[in-house]
């Protein structure tokens, strides 16, 4: 019989060769690269004082983990397979054989059954959960379970895609619920906590930091809605499909987001997270509760994010503020009607400064509608102050009925004209193209044929949907034939900027777009 010194000499020598044939076999694979493994020494333990401060934020994370759970939800979503429902255009079908001609007929197919799953998170006691719009939206049937398994149906009490946040209720009372933060005094680089059920992996947390506030940009074609607000916070704590509608917490254990996005090229976590932030979610949960619905006030105009050329265009010296570009064809704005162009950059609404868009829809969204507001503009290198009354934005299915269009005859049979200081080529809009894109004779216009990828034009203009409709800046005028435009850039050097409002035949809507010749 072996003795216990040999025994435990023996297990040791394992161990250790277990160990080496290990790294070998990493390293091999490329997961552990050999060189640094030999270099790890056995030196002493850190100091307690050291170690200390990592518990406590160990310790801070299982706190705040503690608190928040218990209040987020697992939401299952199921909706029932539907008809598609397509106009047959005149076609008649020989009685008693439907059935038969519905199997070729892609118009009378179904939709499929579907089910999906999102986080959301109670805010009252009584029963009401905070989500996404996107989490909720066309379902059936709602289920939300709790994290000790307690199973309640759960109904919509009111939906908002222009800001994709959703109410649902659930009958009962004496739940756990999280305090509402404000995201505002929130700064980059401060730790956050998210909570959710990604990937079917229920009540989950994961950290990281505040990576950006205020994102837009490519985030606004998450949206089918002109009237969305795009203002997302950033965050690297880990978000996948499923932790839509959870909450984003900060170190206070209060929420300052509501989880609805991811950027990734393969639907799964690549890094970046985005958050829409608790102040814009509250006030839209608010609206939802009381009203059923949002009342959105609205200045009635497109706007976007500046660039440097814009800048040039109206005078700033800083590229910050939001440039207008049309309204409604066919109806007049309150922006509008107060004395606001298209190409006004507005700078600051009721004195507060305004850097971005989603910055000005935040400040506009605190009025209600009927309530005026103060708008500073600068137009072309002129500075104005206009009062404007604001008005309601109009519902989903108000924004879905088309325009009423009216066609006049051809202004021009001219040929196409190429236009190297734009880098576009150009010709006029016929009538019976008019007719096809529902274009009204006021958006009647040169229509872009092609756009040059070393212009200027490139990725502002884009061919077969853009109408050039007028020149705003320099010698404002209509354009309707290429010498309209001709006599509107021929005098223009390299480095001006000409301004243009342009029509868009897909989208329905104007814009204004700054162009700066020969680059």
């Amino acid at each position: 019989m072996a003795s216990p010194i040999s025994t435990r000499l023996a297990v040791g020598v394992a161990a250790v060769t277990a160990f080496i044939g290990g790294l070998v076999v990493a390293a091999g694979f490329n997961l552990t690269p050999f060189g640094y493994a030999q270099q790890a020494g056995g030196g002493a333990k850190p100091p307690q004082a050291a170690v200390q401060q990592v518990t406590e934020a160990s310790n801070a994370f299982v706190a705040i983990a503690e608190h928040v759970t218990p209040a987020v939800v697992s939401i299952q979503m199921e909706r029932q397979a539907r008809p598609v429902k397509v106009p047959r255009g005149g076609q008649q079908v020989p009685p008693g054989m439907e059935d038969f001609f519905k199997q070729f007929d892609p118009r009378q197919q179904q939709q499929q059954p579907m089910e999906g799953s999102g986080s959301g998170f109670l805010v009252t006691q009584d029963g009401y959960i905070l989500t996404n719009n996107h989490v909720v939206a066309e379902a059936d049937k709602l289920t939300v379970t709790l994290l000790d398994k307690r199973v309640f149906k759960a109904k919509v009490i009111g939906r908002d895609p222009t800001t994709d946040i959703a109410v649902i209720k659930i009958d009962g009372t004496g739940f756990p619920t999280i305090s509402l933060g404000e995201d505002d005094k929130s700064r980059v680089g401060e730790w956050v906590l998210a909570v959710g059920n990604p990937l079917g992996l229920d009540f989950t947390v994961t950290a990281g930091i505040i990576s950006a506030k205020g994102r837009s940009g490519q985030l606004r074609n998450l949206y089918q809605s002109q009237y969305a607000i795009v203002d997302y916070i950033q965050t690297d704590a880990a978000i996948n499909p499923g932790n839509s509608g959870g909450p984003l917490v900060n170190s206070h254990g209060d929420v300052i987001g509501v989880n609805s996005a991811i950027a990734s090229g393969t639907g799964y976590y690549s890094g970046y997270g985005f958050a829409i932030p608790i102040s814009l979610a509250k006030t839209v949960m608010n609206d939802l509760i009381q009203y059923g619905r949002v009342r959105r006030a609205i200045l009635g105009v497109s706007i976007s994010d500046l660039r440097p050329e814009d800048a040039q265009a109206a005078g700033l010296k800083e590229i910050r503020g939001a440039l207008v570009g049309g309204g409604t064809p066919g109806q007049s704005s309150p922006a509008e009607k107060a004395g606001i162009e298209a190409g006004d950059v507005i700078v600051a609404i009721d004195g507060a400064p305004v850097d971005r868009v989603a910055q000005l829809q935040r400040i506009v969204r605190v009025h209600k509608p009927g309530e005026s507001v103060s708008v500073d503009v600068m137009r072309y290198g002129q500075k104005h102050t206009y009062k404007v009354k604001l008005a309601e934005a109009p519902s989903e299915s108000q924004l879905a009925s088309a325009d009423d269009s009216s066609d006049s005859p051809d202004s021009t049979t001219a040929k196409p004209a190429s236009y190297d200081k734009l880098g576009i080529s150009v010709e006029p809009m016929t009538t019976d193209r008019a007719s096809r894109a529902e274009v009204s004779d006021a958006q009647r216009g040169l229509v872009v044929m092609s756009v040059d990828a070393l212009g200027p034009s490139y990725q502002k203009l884009f061919a077969e949907s853009d109408v050039i409709v007028r020149v705003l800046n320099p010698m404002p005028h209509a354009i309707r034939t290429v010498s309209d435009l001709d006599s509107s850039i021929s005098r223009l050097k390299s480095g001006d900027v000409v301004s243009l409002l342009v029509y868009n035949t897909q989208q329905k809507h104007s814009r204004v777009v700054n162009l700066r010749i020969g680059g």
